[in-house]
């Protein structure tokens, strides 16, 4: 019987997760990597059948692996759609000629459109290793990318993936640009929308640096990753979805870019401008209000930035077929009382049922931003939306089409608080003068949150609150004791973290 060739592999399924980035095992002995003149960090083409992935190689000295074997990672496994046994042709990738446009990108060259087209191509193929997907982002920071890169940027993302059309108009959706804890509008604004009548598909993000996205939360009542056949089904049942856009290859290149960015904590500009809008435009809406929260600890910090940045969205936006309105908010302490999915998700809850300790601030930038939303839809006189989404909210109509969304999305969970908690008091008595936004973000990270829906901060007060020595500042939620002590110690090294002011 003949041998099989030094290139052709039995697959075995290592079990270890590298999230998104394909990797494969091969042994330091392996012929064929003698053969290809592989190294550790190659980028491999393997194939398997009539499919072949891009997996970026490790070399294992161990003897994990027998002679003839090369270990897939789980990412790798179910990408190639490898059962136990196959073989696998192994070879080295194509080059990637569109990295020489990311190389002069580094070094001062505008990015062309067609070098966008190419590179969120390759991006959205898999031929971007995980380090290759750094350097575009870090590439695009700093504003970096002016009007026409961002421009073609979007237009690339959405022609990456799937683009969804309604038979009805106007379609409306919602954004915000992040980088405030608790601003969890979306929920209630979706809810206000819909059960006035107007078609609002949102799709949402899972948090990037933020302890939770709207995609977050809403996984916390329900079920978020939907197909977009059960997205569109939802929609046209209720009016509305409140789902996950990356179950959905709505600008895919959007999501493998996400990830990048959650990793480096990196959120530049250009790319959040490409990245909201692109989705915007791949699940057809017509009409979009964009969220600007604007203070000295949130992403944007000054107003002057913030105009600057709503009048790129619209413009892009108009380039592209969007009418984009934008509104700059308040950015200067979290909204609400919690931050952290499930605890966000209780205050979403008690705006929509109108329970008496509802926060009050979360409520009113909700109905601002609704009444934005009703009245650039052109179906509300101006002026009129603000008494008109009060009256949708207070009346209960709100909260009845939020529980009917999640009913259609798979069913409705009511959420819980976590096992463990700790208060943090006041070291000294004044008034609060200001929270650091970013730091108290951290905080509810390091406790777990997103990953641990029930992880996060609860509040006590708000700016210009009197404070008096010992009162709790706030509770700090984990789901395990580690994680809990961990993020006290974040805590105890950032005393400044809320200023008191005698």
């Amino acid at each position: 019987m003949p041998s099989k060739p030094d290139h052709v592999l039995k697959l075995k399924r290592m079990g270890i997760d590298t999230h998104q980035e394909a990797v494969v095992y091969l042994r330091s002995d392996a012929l064929v990597c003698r053969a290809e003149g592989f190294q550790a960090q190659a980028r491999v083409k393997i194939k398997l059948k009539e499919k072949f992935i891009i997996a970026t190689l490790n070399i294992l000295y161990d003897g994990l692996l027998d002679r003839g074997q090369a270990g897939l990672s789980e990412i790798a496994w179910e990408r190639l759609g490898a059962q136990p046994g196959d073989e696998a042709e192994f070879s080295h990738a194509p080059t990637v000629e569109s990295l020489s446009d990311l190389r002069a990108k580094v070094y001062g060259h505008p990015f062309s459109k067609a070098a966008l087209s190419s590179m969120v191509g390759d991006i959205v193929a898999g031929r971007y290793a995980d380090v290759h997907l750094a350097s575009f982002i870090t590439a695009c920071a700093d504003r970096s990318l002016n009007l026409d890169e961002i421009t073609y940027l979007t237009e690339a993302m959405v022609e990456s993936g799937e683009s969804l059309t309604w038979s009805q108009s106007p379609i409306m959706d919602k954004h915000c640009v992040g980088g405030l804890p608790g601003n969890r509008t979306t929920p209630i604004v979706v809810a206000i929308v819909s059960a006035f009548g107007l078609v609002i598909p949102k799709t949402s993000s899972r948090a990037i640096t933020s302890p939770a996205g709207t995609a977050d939360t809403m996984e916390v009542f329900t079920k978020v990753d939907l197909s977009l056949s059960e997205m569109r089904q939802v929609v046209e049942k209720e009016g509305a979805c409140l789902a996950w856009g990356g179950n959905m290859h709505l600008s895919p290149a959007d999501d493998i870019l996400i990830r990048v960015e959650k990793a480096l904590d990196l959120d530049s500009e250009g790319q959040l401008i490409a990245s909201v809008l692109s989705k915007k435009k791949a699940a057809g809406s017509t009409h979009v209000l964009m969220d600007i929260p604007t203070g000295p600890t949130a992403k944007v910090r000054s107003k002057e930035r913030a105009q600057e940045i709503a009048a790129l969205l619209e413009e892009v936006g108009r380039r592209i077929g969007l009418q984009v309105s934008s509104v700059i908010t308040d950015g200067s302490q979290p909204v609400g009382r919690r931050i952290g999915p499930v605890l966000e998700a209780l205050d979403v809850l008690a705006v929509l049922r109108q329970e008496k300790e509802a926060p009050k601030d979360l409520e009113e930038r909700s109905l601002l931003l609704a009444s934005k939303l009703l009245e650039l839809s052109g179906k509300v006189a101006k002026g009129e939306g603000w008494k008109l989404a009060q009256e949708i909210l207070t009346s209960g109509q709100a909260w009845k089409k939020f529980y009917a969304i999640c009913k259609a999305q798979g069913g409705f969970t009511e959420p819980s608080l976590a096992e463990y908690s700790q208060k943090v008091c006041a070291q000294a008595s004044g008034v609060l003068k200001s929270i650091n936004n970013r730091q108290l973000a951290r905080v509810a990270k390091l406790a777990g949150a997103p990953l641990d829906k029930k992880a996060g901060v609860e509040l006590n007060f708000k700016l210009g609150d009197s404070v008096e020595k010992g009162q709790p500042l706030f509770t700090l939620y984990a789901e395990s004791p580690g994680e809990l002590n961990y993020a006290l110690a974040y805590v105890r090294r950032h005393e400044q973290m809320f200023e008191l002011e005698a």
